[in-house]
């Protein structure tokens, strides 16, 4: 199954946040969940998952391997746990978060015990997440472009990642875009609202669409319903070939995640 075009994300929301944000976008028709080991919401999202009563065959879950657990030793065993959190005998897609801060562990090594468990079946596809081109060639070499289902990086109109979306692309590796509204900075942007009063639409459905017609998935979070309704409606909205224009143009170069001592260097 491929990588949906549209999910919710949960960075950055714990406790009964996170489970009421579940729960209310399962309500609403969301089918694919995406959180992490490091997001320290595993459990949460599982109860929200097994409350709802929607069968497991019906879902997309993906989770993501934190740096503390890339030795060959403790990947799969953290991945195990993730599983037991999240009420599940497999994840839909599994991701290494970051690169290992100074290569601690070799891309090699995470990515062949990655591959591992999905052939154990704890993860039926597998990926990367926040990838130059040089790791995400390192990845391929390791475990073949087949097996990476995608690169999770961010990406929004001030931060476009041309250079790494053209390499992905040419290798048949999707893109999933995070921080696709760069945390509401767009939704002010001239452009983007006068797009969205000419389709009768919101900035952040104008943004989604833009990503999605791109080529890339999206993974937003609300911890409002009526945000969470909002954004899904972007699923349904076309824009022109002029609109996905005027909104190319924004690109700034404006990255606004960058851990210091994890992040790699960008392209």
């Amino acid at each position: 199954m491929p990588v949906p075009a549209f999910g919710l994300g949960t960075f950055r929301l714990q406790g009964q946040v996170v489970i009421d944000s579940v729960s209310t976008a399962l309500e609403l028709g969301y089918r694919a969940i995406d959180t992490a080991q490091i997001y320290d919401n595993e459990a949460e999202v599982g109860q929200a998952i097994a409350d709802s009563g929607i069968g497991r065959d019906e879902l997309f879950v993906t989770s993501k391997i934190w740096v503390a657990n890339f030795a060959r030793d403790k990947l799969i065993p953290s991945l195990k746990d993730s599983l037991r959190k999240l009420r599940t005998d497999y994840l839909d897609l599994t991701l290494i978060h970051w690169p290992s801060p100074e290569n601690q562990v070799p891309v090699e090594e995470f990515m062949a015990a990655l591959l591992e468990a999905k052939e154990l079946g704890l993860t039926r596809q597998i990926g990367v997440s926040n990838f130059t081109i040089d790791l995400m060639g390192q990845a391929i070499a390791a475990v073949g472009a087949d097996n990476i289902a995608t690169n999770q990086i961010e990406l929004h109109p001030y931060l476009q990642n041309r250079k790494v979306v053209e390499f992905a692309q040419s290798q048949g590796i999707h893109i999933t875009s995070y921080m696709t509204l760069a945390y509401g900075a767009v939704l002010d942007d001239p452009v983007i609202q006068q797009i969205a009063e000419q389709h009768r639409a919101t900035p952040a459905q104008v943004t989604l669409a833009w990503a999605m017609q791109s080529g890339h998935a999206v993974i937003p979070s609300s911890t409002r319903r009526a945000n969470l309704e909002s954004n899904l409606k972007a699923c349904a909205l076309t824009l022109s070939e002029e609109d996905l224009q005027r909104i190319a143009s924004l690109e700034r170069g404006h990255r606004l995640t960058s851990p210091a001592g994890i992040a790699p260097a960008w392209d």
